[in-house]
């Protein structure tokens, strides 16, 4: 049965609504690029314990490729079954939603059989469809379960839209959130006026994927006018690969901006932390290869943490670029503040093991 939005438990629409970090989940393999369940769990875990407020699986950091070898429904799966064994506190749960209609249709009857709350919808594949084909395409799949749009960046596959697209996408009644992640300013616009345009501000829940500009989006107000009335929005919380990793320290950084957009002003030192995480982002997503080895960076961290084994991908030519290795040992000597290494030393053998007796080991900053 479809599954719309006013279905999701209200303690779970509650958490996506105040806006929470949600770390876009790595695929863990072993050397010969077999899944390895075991640091999948660990993962999981690692994210509960950091103070996430939900998951999402099967998405880009996921590596879209899983579904090309019988892994999507697998990987899916863990992520629900080690979450709901792991912890009882409300989570927001994201599935990845890819290709053209029939294939993501599937998907979505997939992630809402597994449980999964709401599906993140790429629209790589729909490269080439008009925009009344892409609105046709995505109401297809609001009907089976409620829907997160996604600005993906065309630099890793994701194509250009209007800001007619997204008032259209923000009317359609089951889309309950979007990712924005152009890593450009005059897109981001056009999807925020969008959904002031359709009016669904009180339904749709702005979250970042700027890996670029992550604290500006969350201590920006965006005012725009509907009817010649104002109309502020706010960009809640992020959907990130980037917070992949040194989730401890991004749970953190989201509830300082969140207290900060509270106030009159936004101090200076917010505002430096922005060039910060960007520039850490640089480092994780390889930015000076075009994006080449952005999911090989976040693996690095993991592996030097000791969450995963190795910084395999599914595709044998993606890993890390000349150079990268530096980039990130530099990024986490310059900003400490941004990592939580000592969280992940403490924890590391409980979330490896599953052992929910041993206490949760709570590192000061």
């Amino acid at each position: 049965m479809a599954l719309h939005w006013s279905d999701i438990p209200a303690d779970v629409l509650g958490v996506l609504r105040k806006g929470v970090a949600i770390p876009a989940h790595p695929l863990a393999l072993r050397a010969d690029r077999s899944f390895d369940a075991d640091r999948q769990k660990a993962l999981t875990r690692y994210y509960i314990d950091a103070g996430a407020g939900g998951l999402a699986v099967g998405v880009h950091t996921t590596q879209f490729a899983i579904r090309d070898i019988g892994l999507y429904e697998p990987v899916l799966a863990s992520a629900l079954e080690t979450a709901d064994a792991w912890t009882d506190r409300p989570l927001v749960r994201i599935a990845g939603l890819a290709g053209r209609t029939g294939q993501a249709v599937r998907e979505a009857d997939i992630a809402r059989g597994t449980g999964y709350h709401a599906g993140l919808l790429s629209l790589a594949a729909m490269k080439g469809a008009s925009e009344d084909e892409l609105i046709g395409h995505c109401t297809a799949v609001a009907a089976e379960m409620p829907v997160v749009g996604f600005y993906l960046q065309p630099s890793v596959g994701g194509i250009r839209l209007s800001f007619d697209f997204w008032r259209r996408f923000a009317a359609i009644d089951n889309v309950v959130a979007i990712k924005m992640a152009p890593f450009n300013r005059y897109a981001t616009l056009d999807v925020i006026r969008g959904v002031i345009a359709a009016g669904a501000e009180d339904r749709v829940t702005l979250y970042t994927g700027n890996d670029d500009h992550i604290v500006a989006d969350l201590v920006t107000p965006f005012r725009f006018l509907r009817d010649g009335q104002p109309v502020t929005l706010r960009i809640k919380g992020g959907l990130l690969g980037h917070w992949s990793v040194w989730v401890k320290a991004a749970v953190a950084l989201l509830e300082r901006c969140q207290a900060a957009a509270a106030k009159p002003a936004v101090s200076a030192d917010i505002l430096a932390l922005d060039s910060q995480v960007t520039d850490c982002n640089a480092a994780l997503f390889d930015v000076a290869h075009d994006f080449h080895g952005c999911i090989a960076g976040c693996h690095e961290i993991l592996r030097r943490q000791g969450l995963l084994e190795g910084i395999w991908c599914l595709d044998p030519k993606e890993g890390l670029s000349p150079g990268q290795a530096e980039e990130l040992t530099r990024v986490q000597n310059a900003y400490p503040h941004l990592t939580d290494d000592a969280f992940v030393a403490a924890n590391l053998d409980r979330w490896l093991s599953g052992d929910r007796t041993t206490a949760l080991q709570e590192v000061a900053a």
